[in-house]
């Protein structure tokens, strides 16, 4: 079906979004697998890409009808114009806020940021009762039961894993090597299955937000149902897709060796861990933040060596950044909805804003990707 102009910028700034959530999330995906040396960086994320993409062919929509419709309730917009603003402005709150925190080096959620961004803007639009509580809950409730179910499965699979290991190379000299070894290529299995659930999860949030603003531009707001088509379902894909090609050095650097220092048996269970908890969300529907069951997944499996293992400093100043993540990104998408009501139509400075500051951003971690590649591999 055809869409109007004004409608065909909103899906582009969608996919902006999309593929600025893959190269700031594209750490998530790939933290573990640099960090213990498996994978060189760029071999990391053309793998994690490629799971990212064909994540389409094996999970539903799920999560992106909670996403388009479970946030807020578009329905309830009076005129087209009111509605392209609400989600421009929520989109402008998630990218201004991920940008922000990736130059920071700070993993936090582009779920939140998105989900921060459509409460602020539609608070100012239309009062509370544009808000879906039962949907706000639900994402409320997974910030705080994600990473920790990430951490217990931490915990338990770095145990399995160990036993095995042990099994594997009983008897044996130099036995955490050979078992480090075998895990080496068993990361690689992990890595994928964790790209897969990233792809899953946060390119359904895309798909969501372009199909809520074909149903506002088609004037079935008040009465239609969200389609997720198979255009709008490739097109979020590819986005994140080329997004986590681009990388997301600073991030990889903080989660891949800042937080604790893993080794590959180490990775595959961080990665395993986030990997069960994505595919577990993703069926249900449940909109989670992959940072933040990533995140929770490595603190776990360093916590199995040794408490004093994790910088707990570091953990404290990545706990902020997520405290911070949904009032922070409603705040960015409100400000913004009261400049789009008096610019023109066309948002042509609001969108060239945004497109010069991704790419200055993007830019600025093409110059610095060999370092914070070099400190990765650095020596322990």
């Amino acid at each position: 079906m055809p869409f109007s102009y004004e409608a065909g910028i909103i899906v582009l700034v969608a996919l902006s979004f999309d593929f600025v959530n893959g190269f700031h999330d594209a750490a998530n995906s790939i933290a573990t697998v640099v960090s213990t040396r498996v994978l060189h960086p760029r071999l990391a994320v053309a793998w994690a890409a490629f799971w990212n993409f064909v994540a389409f062919a094996v999970f539903g929509t799920a999560v992106a009808k909670v996403v388009g419709s479970g946030i807020i309730d578009i329905s309830l917009v009076e005129t087209q114009a009111d509605g392209y603003n609400v989600i421009l402005a929520a989109l402008i709150g998630a990218i201004t806020f991920d940008l922000i925190t990736w130059y920071f080096g700070l993993p936090t959620s582009s779920s939140h940021a998105l989900a921060g961004g459509l409460v602020g803007a539609a608070l100012v639009y239309g009062g509370s009762d544009m808000l879906v509580a039962s949907g706000i809950t639900k994402i409320a409730v997974f910030i705080v039961i994600s990473p920790i179910l990430g951490f217990c499965l931490g915990v338990v699979t770095m145990n399995i894993a160990t036993f095995f290991g042990k099994l594997y190379t009983r008897g044996k000299p130099g036995r955490l090597s050979k078992a480090n070894g075998a895990f080496r290529r068993l990361q690689l299995v992990s890595a994928a299955a964790y790209s897969l659930g990233h792809g899953a999860n946060d390119a359904q949030k895309t798909m969501g937000i372009i199909a809520a603003v074909l149903l506002i531009d088609s004037g079935q707001a008040a009465g239609g149902e969200l389609n997720i088509t198979l255009p709008i379902v490739l097109s979020a894909h590819t986005a994140i897709a080329l997004g986590t090609l681009s990388g997301g050095w600073r991030i990889v650097h903080t989660l891949g060796s800042k937080l604790t220092k893993l080794h590959p048996i180490g990775g595959f269970a961080a990665e395993s861990s986030a990997a069960i908890t994505l595919f577990a969300t993703a069926h249900a529907g449940i909109p989670v933040s992959t940072t933040h069951t990533i995140t929770g997944s490595i603190i776990g499996v360093g916590t199995t060596r040794r408490f004093s293992a994790v910088r707990w400093g570091l953990t404290g100043r990545v706990l902020y950044a997520w405290i911070l993540t949904i009032p922070g990104s409603a705040a960015i998408a409100a400000l913004a909805y009261e400049v789009l009501r008096v610019v023109p139509a066309e948002f042509a400075a609001t969108i060239g804003i945004v497109a010069a500051a991704s790419m200055g951003l993007l830019f600025l971690a093409r110059r610095r990707k060999a370092t914070h590649a070099t400190a990765v591999f650095a020596p322990p």
